[in-house]
């Protein structure tokens, strides 16, 4: 079958003529139907068969008069045969437009009886034929598809309402008056137009007329002629009038205000032409220059393929920019940011690891599994020159120097140093930058900070990362997980940027006090190292080689302005200091150093050695540690090791016996943990009072209080169970816990002496309180081996499986003053 094609669709099918004007000779072909007319043509039978002709791009309706070019010989046999007959054929839309030689299975089953009124032979050998439409029909059975479609046909009543009902009006009137708007409104549409509108006569020809000329789709003006319903019909002709007005108004404002805006531009354009031909006369620097020393630079830099493709495309979009927008700083910055970045830009690393050692040690006193791991990458990376650089992570107490080993760590590879610091950090776009179409947008502090470096291998200082906050802006403890993150940031995503940076090489070390606020997923990304507290003679060493020093060199004076004997020095860390690093010790160190400053600038002749005598004069009187060992004279008070976020520390637990029924109260400022604790102490010893020689009436005629001094203090934790059972049994037997012992373990119903965490720090705090025993579970005996000998000096060590075992080796049979009421 031929392909159809409606002949000057632009001038007859749609809105934009409502009017054939195509073949204006023949005019007198093509009238605005009257009612008489369409009385005539309704009263018209249809015949029983037709021959039918496929439509590909329309609809046929009713009354309507199309033209239609055949352009293949099985049409033109039809048309042929046809016209020299009566006249008469049917018009049925084809389905799918795609098809180009339909079956009767591609064809709607609904279409339009029509006569030809004309068949013309065109110069290019094509035959069109004018069609005026009758009555709608439809097929019931094809009965031949050669030479041409011929099919059994049914009328199709329609269905109408009153003509003078006044819905039916309403809608008739808002038809025309949303026609004559287009017309009027789009320029393309001849003025004749209108003219048609206004004399259509019948409500259904108008309704016709205006379904075939709108812009619809095949399938929607299929559905509208199928529609048996007039008044439904003419509704659904109404609504998309209504779409074809709203689209007409928006294209008509949009056009408006481009020329607007056309003619601002060209304003605009002539003003800048003006301004930069007066500022080159000036001395000034011109806009292309700008661009130009940006594409120099660019030449320039070592960046990939995609990153230089992205810099052009945003280069050319400043070029076309006019200069005086504030869009034209923004982007220029954006391309500066670019350019400061030091892409594929590497320091050269430093591979002598006995400098790399000896710089370590200088810097830093102790620390040695940090300095071993720096030292075993720096030997890898000799032997392999493309290695990724470990992300570390050190763990420890305030003071210890796990910030200022970045700098060590980076001057011993050779690289730059920078330093974030995560503190109280709320806002994910301070990690991954803002995007460039906010006001005021900015990278992220990552990029910023590699852009301050100059290379893209520094070392790079994340400092307070358990500090990071979740907020309404996002979790930057999240974004962070891409940063750290070996096999994501190769391509790091700054949202400023706009595309992924390698992050591979810079070599992360990141700080934190306590592992228990860091997500599990960025843990799991890093290497945990634990930078423990020091001891008493570390901080002597390390205020004698480090920050007295420094202290002399920061207040401008000579070193022999101030000598510090060892003993001193012991005496203030012990007398002055409480802490597991040493920043109290150098905030005291400095008070020193002030007062001998101002000795020296009054000239005062007196010897410059400070002996211990002289910190009360200048310190003050020594400060009463609380952590300091108290007496065993009174039962039931019993020393306990904690572990806190500054290192560990002593506790004391205390217990008495009053008058009562056997309740048990529990006071201090204790964490549930903590009080579940002191729960099964007490009902381990009523279990077991045959083995601890109790009597059993004695429980119903006593309460028991346990209380930990400091209630302004929280504490939680298992780790004081076996602390608070001797409590309990000293008060209970009214004896002495052994002189200078202390202890930590989790206890169980059964009795039994858990593994507790945070060894090294509690040991530390034993031997700052002058601790002579100590006892824990016999599973922290690994833990212990890994300490240095020199932390465990004085100490000895119980190592226990049972309850028992630690009540035998901390009671004692001798007598205290009793904690019970009479």
């Amino acid at each position: 079958m031929a392909q159809y094609e409606s002949m000057s669709r632009t001038k007859i099918l749609s809105l934009e003529t409502l009017s054939p004007q195509d073949i204006e000779d023949e005019a007198e072909l093509i009238p605005l139907m009257t009612t008489d007319d369409e009385e005539a043509i309704q009263k018209e039978p249809v015949p029983d068969e037709l021959p039918i002709l496929p439509l590909k791009n329309t609809v046929l309706f009713p009354g309507v008069v199309i033209p239609i070019t055949a352009s293949r010989d099985r049409s033109i046999q039809l048309i042929k045969a046809v016209n020299k007959g009566d006249k008469l054929l049917g018009v049925v839309a084809q389905q799918n437009v795609d098809v180009k030689i339909p079956e009767s299975k591609d064809l709607y089953q609904k279409g339009t009886l029509a006569k030809i009124l004309r068949v013309l032979t065109m110069p290019d050998g094509n035959t069109t034929v004018i069609l005026q439409g009758k009555k709608r029909f439809e097929t019931l059975e094809y009965t031949s598809e050669t030479p041409f479609f011929k099919a059994k046909v049914g009328a199709l009543e329609e269905v109408r309402s009153d003509d003078s009902a006044a819905d039916f009006e309403a809608i008739i009137e808002s038809i025309k008056e949303l026609a004559l708007k287009i017309i009027a409104q789009n320029p393309e549409i001849p003025s004749e137009a209108s003219f048609a509108i206004k004399n259509i006569q019948s409500n259904a020809f108008l309704v016709n007329f205006v379904s075939s000329n709108m812009n619809m789709s095949v399938a929607e003006k299929q559905k509208v002629l199928e529609e048996d319903n007039l008044e439904e019909r003419a509704l659904m002709c109404l609504k998309q009038l209504h779409v074809e007005y709203q689209k007409l108004s928006l294209k008509n404002d949009i056009q408006t205000k481009v020329r607007n805006d056309l003619d601002q531009q060209q304003r605009e354009y002539f003003l800048h032409q003006q301004m930069k031909t007066i500022q080159e006369e000036l001395g000034g620097v011109s806009y292309d220059e700008e661009v130009q020393e940006m594409r120099e630079r660019a030449q320039l830099k070592s960046w990939d393929e995609q990153v230089a493709k992205h810099f052009d495309k945003e280069l050319a979009k400043l070029e076309r920019m006019n200069p005086q927008v504030a869009e034209y700083s923004v982007q220029r910055n954006y391309l500066d940011l670019y350019l400061d970045l030091p892409w594929n830009t590497f320091s050269k690393d430093s591979f002598n690891l006995v400098k790399a050692q000896k710089i370590l040690d200088r810097d830093h006193f102790g620390l040695d599994k940090v300095k071993q791991r720096i030292i075993e990458h720096l030997a890898v990376l000799k032997l392999r020159n493309d290695m990724k650089s470990p992300i570390l992570c050190l763990v420890g107490p305030p003071g210890v120097g796990k910030t200022s080993l970045g700098k060590s760590i980076a001057e011993a590879l050779g690289r730059k140093y920078v330093r974030m610091s995560l503190g109280g950090l709320r806002d994910e776009a301070e990690i991954r930058g803002h995007r460039k179409t906010y006001i005021g947008a900015m990278p992220g502090r990552v990029v910023k900070n590699i852009k301050k470096a100059a290379t893209s291998n520094p070392v790079f200082v994340l400092d307070e990362l358990d500090k990071l906050a979740e907020s309404a802006h996002g979790d930057p403890s999240s974004a962070m997980l891409e940063v750290l993150d070996p096999e994501q940031n190769t391509s790091f995503y700054d949202n400023y940027l706009e595309t992924g940076y390698d992050l591979s090489k810079v070599m992360f070390v990141a700080t934190a006090n306590s592992l228990s606020s860091i997500q599990p997923a960025l843990l799991d990304r890093m290497e945990i190292i634990e930078v423990s507290g020091y001891t008493l003679e570390e901080k002597v060493q390390i205020g004698l080689r480090y920050l007295l020093p420094k202290q002399l060199k920061e207040h401008g004076m000579p070193k022999k302005a101030l000598q510090l004997p060892k003993a001193t020095m012991r005496d203030l860390v012990a007398g002055y200091t409480r802490e597991s690093g040493v920043r109290g010790l150098d905030k005291q160190i400095a008070k020193v150093v002030r007062h001998f400053a101002m000795r020296l600038a009054k000239e005062d002749p007196r010897d410059p050695k400070l002996i211990s005598d002289d910190l009360e004069a200048i310190l003050g009187p020594a400060k009463l540690l609380r952590n300091m060992y108290e007496t065993n004279n009174v039962a039931g008070v019993v020393t306990g090791l904690a572990w806190t976020r500054v290192g560990g520390d002593i506790l004391f637990i205390e217990s008495s016996i009053s008058k009562g029924n056997g309740a048990l109260s529990i006071t201090g400022n204790l964490g549930k943990v903590m009080k579940e604790s002191a729960t099964i102490a007490l009902q381990y010893i009523k279990a077991h009072t045959k083995d601890l020689e109790i009597d059993e009436a004695f429980f119903d005629k006593h309460n028991f209080h346990i209380h930990v001094p400091e209630g302004a203090t929280p504490k939680d934790g298992p780790s004081a169970g076996i602390t608070m059972i001797t409590s309990l049994v000293s008060s209970i037997l009214n004896r002495k816990v052994k002189n200078r012992i202390a202890m930590t373990g989790e206890i169980t119903l059964r009795g039994k002496v858990l593994a507790v965490g945070g060894i090294k720090e509690k040991i530390l705090a034993a031997k700052r309180a002058n601790i002579k025993e100590i006892i824990m579970c016999h599973k922290n005996e690994a833990d212990v081996n890994e300490i240095p000998k020199r932390y465990l000096s004085g100490l000895t060590f119980h190592y226990v499986h049972s309850i028992n075992e630690v009540l035998s080796i901390a009671i004692t049979k001798q007598q205290a003053r009793s904690t019970k009421s009479n």
